[in-house]
């Protein structure tokens, strides 16, 4: 049988940063885990013992330990997951937020308001981004933007005799 792991000294900040964590009901469930194990590690614990109270694998267990004697707390963070890249730039991506938080007409448009085909009319055509109405919708809703029905009785009325050629309310 394997003896406790033989872990570094932890400094102080290490050490408080790992007591909190290990016993955090806020932080993420993988972070509080791994945080426990170092914890557990730290009071002597061997392997086969971290294993079974907190019911991980051994490789799961060597693995972030590992990875905390080799890079500290960050170590316990995720690690960026390879995939496709962004098709959009970051540029892109905050030319779409000020065109929608401006008013077409400081654009020089004809129109007072956005509608959402408007908006995606102008980011395609004026602007030369090439992108899909969802993604559009997807980039202004993380940016915490939310589109609603356009209400198109308030606000300016941009025919000036409106009222006269509407005629009078009937009750």
């Amino acid at each position: 049988m394997r003896g406790p792991l033989r872990m570094r000294a932890l400094t102080a900040e290490e050490e408080r940063v790992i007591g909190k964590l290990a016993h955090s009901r806020t932080a993420s469930a993988r972070l509080v885990e791994r945080a426990k194990i170092i914890e557990l590690a730290q009071k002597g614990q061997t392997i086969p013992q971290i294993m079974q109270q907190l019911h991980l694998s051994e490789p799961t267990v060597r693995k972030w330990w590992k990875r905390f004697e080799l890079m500290g707390l960050p170590g316990l963070e995720d690690v960026g997951r390879p995939g496709t890249p962004r098709h959009y730039s970051d540029l892109d991506r905050a030319k779409i937020i000020e065109v929608a938080l401006t008013r077409p007409a400081n654009l020089g448009l004809a129109f007072n308001c956005w509608t959402f085909d408007r908006l995606t009319t102008s980011i395609q055509q004026q602007f030369g981004i090439a992108m899909k109405k969802t993604r559009i919708f997807e980039i202004l809703h993380e940016e915490g933007l939310r589109w609603r029905q356009q209400e198109i009785w308030f606000g300016e009325r941009l025919d000036p005799e409106f009222a006269q050629k509407r005629g009078l309310l009937k009750p």
